[in-house]
């Protein structure tokens, strides 16, 4: 299929007719509510501040408090419109039964990978291809696995995999793999060159992550609905974090496990037709995502030029300019997600997610966007913006207290003044204001709780009202410990993309391994002592001041052993046995977790483990074989066409005396050059091993 590159700022003609059947009354609640809630949160801060004439440094912290207060009042406005969706439109956020019924046309599962462990991704493709057979779809769809891999020894286990999942030879849905010999544009160039070359032979497709499934039952309701429904462009699942056993991990699984369908039933009841995708587990209509999602390259150098890195957001929004209604469909169930072991983990995601979402700033003025679709991207950069606003924030009431210490204040602000202006904050304003804020941030956490409460088998999962209770204090407490250093994290990933440093790409850790303490404390040392450098400024000035910076400080100072200890996974499975932030699906695990676990297993005993990439090739002749049949033509590429990795690789080989020797000489770049080329795997494959050589 052809997929043209769209133009950002000119207006392109329409697909299909616009429509959206929002409600009213949420748009209405949410951002009138979240309007009226910032003027009165910034008028109380104007009172607090303005006993005298406000200073310079009096209106930068108004003005920082602005900015993070409506962003709050937002969330809290789509909590409550959440609260009030569940209780009164429960229909407009599920699909249709599906009866005995299934969809007429091909549905393509797609799982890109990029150096995932193969055993896992095979493992999931394998149970998703059974659990469709067995439920009568195998027809329906085909599952794709979509490898942009760039460890040599990744690429051929992944080859190894793919392999043993034929010699079981079972008749299911079919599994297709393809490696790209270049990742260009990363994931979004990855789906995109599967619809150039398969796209036409299906009408949908899915978007897995390497981490996530779905149920057989929820992607046929899936395909069905969008089947039904021809305007309709893309559905997003709201997955569920699950699997995780480091106490980090469980904290977010619980989190979103209780509190996520309040805020995903909000942001789904006034997005309407004008929703948003989240890259993955999701259906889309191939000729509408064809059509419409082309992504341009932004002009310029990174971190904000080149390739769109955040392309979810960005593909959504080109759809429904195009007119194409995207749904969010949060009470569907059967999809899931695990997350990020580890606060390192989530760190090094997070930085690529947040230049990726800085970028969407280029894409806000794009002509002809959705003004909802406006909204979704100016959220997408505020989830990171606010971070270094609050820092500021911090930083200037530090400063505001400075000045009160040690500058002489103007008691006579006018000519012709009788008495002096006492220029001292309204302590008592300060401190209603302070517990007005916490109760916003707060309450949709028990939103969250009373909903899940409501629901008998998410109350059985969490252990009932105590237990449910006990663990949103436990989770509240450590995400406040959490918050602050989280600030620190993404300061540091906002500045670092403003001075111009691109993130890169680098794969994700999934397991729960534990995380060295030597790599903890080296990631963390610097928020330590960031900590430890404001509590002492904060006690210079006053008791008071460092009372009031306390909230932010503890969890700074604490870095380090809070980063090792929510890493760890025995502290998060302690919690579990006596029953705190656990989840339904803990209990009663869907059979589809549990397969593609057995599976996951089995593959990885039939690899071996880790094992370097000639070894296995030269072990086993029908993969050397069915590797050299998947090899396909690279065009040149380079400075004069020339391949430089293989020239290198190639010269190398020639001055080897053993395979040994060989590989100590090659890097991963010259060595997957070399796998990938009929000319470099007959050498490799064919150089003696030392003992022979000698």
């Amino acid at each position: 299929m052809a997929m043209p590159v769209q133009e950002l700022y000119s207006r392109p003609q329409p697909m299909v007719p616009y429509r959206s059947d929002a409600p009213v009354w949420p748009r209405l609640l949410v951002f009138g509510g979240a309007a009226a809630m910032t003027v009165l949160f910034v008028r109380e801060m104007y009172a607090v501040l303005s006993v005298a004439r406000l200073t310079p440094i009096e209106t930068v912290m108004l003005a920082l408090f602005s900015v993070n207060i409506a962003w709050i009042s937002f969330a809290f406005a789509v909590a409550v419109a959440g609260v009030l969706a569940l209780v009164f439109c429960r229909a407009r956020l599920d699909l249709p039964q599906r009866g005995n019924r299934l969809p007429l046309g091909r549905t393509a599962i797609l799982i890109p990978a990029y150096n995932e462990d193969p055993a896992r991704v095979f493992a999931a493709a394998a149970a998703t291809a059974e659990a469709l057979a067995n439920a009568g779809a195998a027809r329906a769809f085909d599952i794709f696995v979509l490898s942009d891999t760039t460890n040599p020894d990744v690429w051929i286990a992944e080859e190894a995999a793919y392999r043993a999942l034929q010699d079981r030879g079972n008749p299911r849905a079919r599994i297709f793999y393809r490696r790209r010999t270049r990742n260009v544009e990363r994931k979004a160039g990855n789906v995109a060159d599967w619809c150039r070359r398969f796209g036409a032979a299906y009408p949908y497709f899915v978007v897995l992550d390497a981490d996530s499934l779905m149920e057989p039952d929820t992607l046929i309701r899936l395909a069905l609905d969008i089947e039904a429904r021809p305007g309709v462009g893309l559905i997003q699942t709201v997955p569920m974090v699950v699997n995780r056993n480091t106490l980090f991990a469980r904290v977010q699984q619980f989190a979103g496990r209780v509190y996520g369908p309040v805020m995903s039933a909000g942001l789904a009841i006034w997005a309407g037709d004008d929703g948003n995708y989240w890259g993955h587990n999701a259906i889309i209509r191939t000729a509408a995502f064809t059509g419409a999602a082309g992504l341009p390259h932004l002009p310029g150098r990174p971190p904000f030029g080149g390739h769109v890195l955040s392309h979810d957001f960005v593909e959504a929004a080109l759809m429904r300019r195009a007119g194409w209604s995207i749904r969010l469909v949060p009470l569907v169930g059967g999809s899931y997600e695990e997350s990020p072991p580890s606060l390192i983990d989530l760190a090094a995601r997070d930085r690529r997610w947040c230049q990726g979402n800085l970028q969407h700033a280029r894409i806000l003025p794009a002509r002809g966007l959705a003004w909802p679709s406006r909204v979704h991207l100016l959220t997408g950069i505020m989830s990171y913006v606010a971070s270094p606003v609050w820092l500021m924030f911090l930083l200037a009431g530090l400063l505001l207290a400075l000045q009160a210490r040690f500058i002489r204040p103007e008691y006579f602000t006018e000519e012709f003044q009788l008495f002096p202006t006492w220029p001292v904050i309204d302590s008592e304003r300060a401190i209603g204001l302070f517990v007005a804020t916490m109760a916003i941030l707060f309450l949709p956490k028990f939103f969250g709780l009373f909903v899940a409460l409501a629901d008998r088998t998410v109350r059985r999962g969490i252990g009932g009202p105590l237990r449910g209770a006990l663990s949103l204090l436990v989770e509240s407490l450590i995400a406040a410990l959490l918050a602050p250093v989280m600030m620190a994290i993404q300061s540091a990933a906002v500045l670092d993309i403003l001075i111009g440093r691109d993130a890169g790409w680098n794969p994700q850790r999934r397991d729960d391994g534990s995380v060295p303490l030597v790599e903890i404390a080296k990631r963390h040392v610097n928020h330590t002592l960031f900590g430890v450098l404001l509590g002492a400024s904060a006690w210079a000035v006053s008791p008071q001041v460092f009372a009031w910076l306390t909230p932010a400080l503890a969890g700074l100072v604490v870095a380090v052993p809070l980063s090792a200890v929510t890493a760890r996974a025995d502290v998060g499975l302690a919690l579990r046995r006596v029953g705190l932030l656990t989840i339904p699906e803990e209990f009663e695990q869907p059979e589809i977790l549990r397969r593609a676990a057995r599976l996951a297993g089995e593959l990885d005993a039939r690899l071996g483990g880790q094992v370097e990439a000639i070894a296995r090739l030269a072990a086993d002749p029908a993969l050397l074989a069915f590797h050299r049949a998947c090899l396909v033509p690279d065009p040149p590429h380079g400075r004069g066409g020339i391949d430089e990795p293989l020239v290198l690789g190639l010269a190398r080989l020639r001055s080897a005396s053993s395979i040994e020797q060989a590989l100590t000489w090659l890097s991963p770049r010259e060595k997957l050059a070399l796998l990938a080329d009929p000319e470099g795997l007959d050498r490799l494959v064919l150089l003696p091993h030392a003992k022979a050589a000698e």
